[in-house]
């Protein structure tokens, strides 16, 4: 499988400057080429090929006055641009043929982007020097902080600039799977609000609601950048320091998810969570924090991790009545709004809790085994058949792991 890697670079003044022309240059060559297929469409003739537009936008382009200064980046950084061209447009082709979700049609790109990137391929004579820097073609050895050892001799390098003036070098590397020793545990995990994950096993995990925590800073920056003139250094200066406050922000909170997905992960054997409806949250008041709970890039680590690990990981349909059944006796016992918490139970009298019954139920619909007494439920075992491992649909169930023994 392929797994992303992330190294944070700290180039000079002079590889700064190298690394905007070369930022400035793909753009420039990515803008001309949309520029060009767009004017086929409107013509109705046939998209020139990237063979052709490589020809024409690249080695004829240099050989001008106005695109001269081409010549003075990397040529595989521009090859590449165009093939991200090619990218997008296939994936806007893909979503309305509905293989994929929808997107836009390719934009063009400006100058005030808040990111910007570059790759090189192995064609671009790219390597991680002796002393551990990373020399690039035309712009010197950066220096990176290496958190950790790179798995495989990785082919490519991307090298991003975020909008807090961040650089850093992306890989992308082929790993093997890494089975790690089998376990009996088995978890559903209810998401929420309140508390970002309720597990099967009575766990709560209290929410650490980055974004509120940094609402006073975020203000206060976004105040003095408001007071700062338009086109002056100094609103440039506010700008970043308010981009530096939201990236402080979005670290919290991945580094949050990457610890408690890879404990979950290591201590379970399967995993069941529920498939939430984030788009139609993120429409509602509760937008601002179902954007800080993040749930969709947690859901996502556990998943890759999973196949990483050898473990099983099922996603329940998002309309499986999980909070309104009883987990011990499987009665929907009526409908019980939100602010109902703990309720008892009609047919068998267990007094349940909204969010462990959720997590119970969870694991219950993905066809695993759990005790309701793990649960802290009532001390009865939970009617619940073993599903069939591997991965295959069942309804608005779907599984996707690797199979237990």
């Amino acid at each position: 499988m392929q797994l992303r890697y992330s190294f944070r670079l700290y180039p000079n003044g002079p590889q700064r400057s190298a690394l905007a022309q070369a930022f400035g240059c793909a753009r420039v060559v990515y803008n001309d080429a949309l520029r060009a297929r767009e004017a086929a469409r409107a013509a109705g003739e046939a998209f020139p090929k990237t063979g052709d537009m490589s020809k024409l936008l690249i080695t004829e382009a240099k050989k001008t006055e106005e695109r001269a200064w081409l010549g003075e980046v990397s040529s595989v950084v521009l090859q590449q641009s165009l093939r991200d061209l090619d990218t997008a447009y296939r994936n806007f082709f893909d979503g309305l043929k509905g293989k994929r979700p929808r997107m836009g049609a390719p934009r063009f790109k400006s100058r005030k982007d808040n990111r910007q990137a570059v790759r090189f391929t192995a064609n671009a004579r790219w390597k991680i020097t002796t002393g551990k820097d990373l020399s690039l073609p035309k712009i010197g050895d950066v220096r990176v902080k290496w958190s950790r050892a790179l798995p495989s001799v990785p082919s490519t390098v991307t090298v991003i600039k975020d909008a807090a003036c961040r650089y850093f070098a992306s890989f992308i590397v082929e790993t093997d799977p890494e089975t790690l020793p089998e376990t009996d545990a088995v978890v559903g995990i209810d998401l929420g609000l309140g508390h970002f994950a309720v597990l099967s096993d009575g766990t709560k995990i209290d929410a650490p609601r980055f974004l509120r925590r940094a609402e006073k800073k975020l203000k206060r920056e976004q105040k003095r950048l408001s007071r700062k003139a338009r086109g002056s250094k100094n609103r440039d200066k506010a700008r970043i320091k308010v981009a530096r406050a939201h990236a402080q922000v979005a670290d919290a909170r991945r580094e949050f998810h990457h610890q408690l997905s890879t404990r979950i992960i290591r201590d379970n054997q399967a995993i069941a969570v529920e498939d939430l409806a984030v788009k139609g949250l993120a429409r509602t008041r509760l937008a601002k924090s179902v954007h800080d709970a993040g749930w969709s890039a947690f859901v996502t680590m556990l998943e890759y991790k999973a196949a990483r690990y050898g473990r099983i990981f099922i996603r329940i349909g998002r309309f499986e009545p999980t909070s309104q059944v009883c987990c011990l006796c499987g009665v929907k016992d009526g409908l019980k709004p939100l602010h109902v918490r703990t309720w008892t139970c009609g047919a068998c009298g267990a007094v349940l809790d909204r969010d462990i019954n959720a997590a119970v139920n969870v694991a219950k619909a993905a066809g695993l085994a759990v005790s309701a007494c793990r649960a802290q439920v009532r001390p009865v075992l939970v009617p619940a058949q073993r599903g069939e491992a591997g991965t295959h649909r069942n309804g608005q169930t779907t599984v996707v792991g690797i199979p237990s023994p």
